[in-house]
Parts: structure tokens; sequence; C-alpha cells
């Protein structure tokens, strides 16, 4: 029986900043544990082995990847957030589009009253939604 379905980011090097920086940007939200790469271990020593954090109602994971990829993150897969307010929409894509890409710029796309789909620093995809 499966127990629970996560999303899980992989990072090369800066799982924890960016960790800290989603965590920052959602009331209620929180890193719930970390554990790190120890003396001759895989990876870089003191990165982050395995992690989760809490935004909203979603628990999502996280690492930095001991092994070099030649591929990270693609919009196909994105997390998309209904937002509550206007303010708090415009306010989280500023910070997540700071440094990253915007995909989609903010507007009525007919979906609802606004929206915008962005990547960012890292290379994560966001959509933000008010309904």
């Amino acid at each position: 029986m499966v127990k629970a379905v996560k999303p899980f980011l992989m990072f090369q090097g800066q799982a924890e900043e960016a960790m800290n920086f989603y965590v920052s940007l959602f009331p209620d939200s929180r890193v719930i544990d970390i554990t790190r790469y120890g003396p001759g271990e895989a990876g870089v020593e003191g990165s982050v082995r395995t992690a989760s954090f809490f935004i909203r109602n979603l628990t999502i994971m996280c690492i930095d990847s001991a092994i070099q990829h030649d591929f990270t993150f693609t919009p196909a897969m994105s997390l998309f957030v209904d937002m509550s307010s206007e303010e708090e929409l415009r306010s989280i894509a500023a910070a997540l589009s700071a440094g990253g890409i915007v995909l989609m710029p903010l507007g009525d796309y007919g979906f609802s009253r606004l929206f915008t789909w962005v990547s960012d620093r890292y290379g994560v995809s966001w959509q933000l939604n008010l309904p």
C-alpha cells in the first residue's frame, strides 16, 4: 500500500538555499528535516543528503545530488499554487522570478483572474494562480 507521494527536487549544491528561500515566501511553511553528507560519503561534506520542507499543504523533498548530471528542471513539471489574494500573488511572483525566467507574464488568461508561470533562479517552475 502506498504511504505517500511527494514532489522530489534534485539540486546540485543549492538544495538548502532553495528550500530556505521557498519556506520564506509562504506563510506557515517550514523545514521539516535535513540530513547532510558526512566525511567520506558520496556527496560534498555538509551538503544536503536528504531534506523535506512543508509549503501550504504539501511536503516536498529535496537533495543535493552526489552525482553530477547533464539535466536539470524543466517547466513540464511545475508546482501549481492557488493564491488567496492579488497582493500575495504579485509579491511571490516577483520573488520567484527574480533571477529566473517569466514563462507566462502576469495576466488574465481566461481560466483565472490572475495567473503567471515562472521558472525561479534554481530552475524550479511555479504556476501561481488567483482563482
